[in-house]
């Protein structure tokens, strides 16, 4: 299992940029589909914002993970370069990005409460990740 180049620091990176252009595609998709090619091929300029509750979770779900996500980059980065490459903060990588994963479709399709708890192991992956570098 060890040599399963996604389950590495520079593999989940790599996985986490995948999750990044999906949430980007698909609130870019969504929003797309509510206010026209046209506007999406334009500049903007009117601030005009989708309305629809898909959209709307899209992109709230994107502002969400980007809160995070230079946490987990600079966390992943440092621990790859980190002798010897602990297993906690691997294991924790692996844990944030699961949990930013199964956020997705649990805000998109408005489920409360196991969207938080999703949200909460994104985090204490994070936490497994800060605490592999203090201790």
């Amino acid at each position: 299992m060890e040599n399963l180049i996604f389950l590495t620091f520079p593999g989940l990176v790599g996985l986490s940029v995948v999750l990044l252009v999906l949430h980007i595609m698909l609130q870019g998709n969504l929003a797309t589909r509510e206010l026209g090619s046209q506007w999406n091929a334009g500049p903007r300029d009117d601030d005009k914002k989708p309305q629809g509750k898909l959209a709307g979770r899209a992109e709230r779900a994107l502002r969400n993970f980007q809160e995070t996500y230079p946490a987990f980059i600079g966390l992943a980065l440092a621990l790859a370069i980190a002798e010897p490459h602990s297993r906690l903060g691997q294991v924790g990588a692996v844990i944030w990005f699961v949990g930013r994963l199964a956020y997705i479709p649990l805000y998109l399709f408005g489920v409360s409460y196991i969207r938080s708890f999703a949200w909460l192991v994104a985090m204490a992956g994070l936490g497994c990740m800060a605490a592999a570098l203090l201790f």
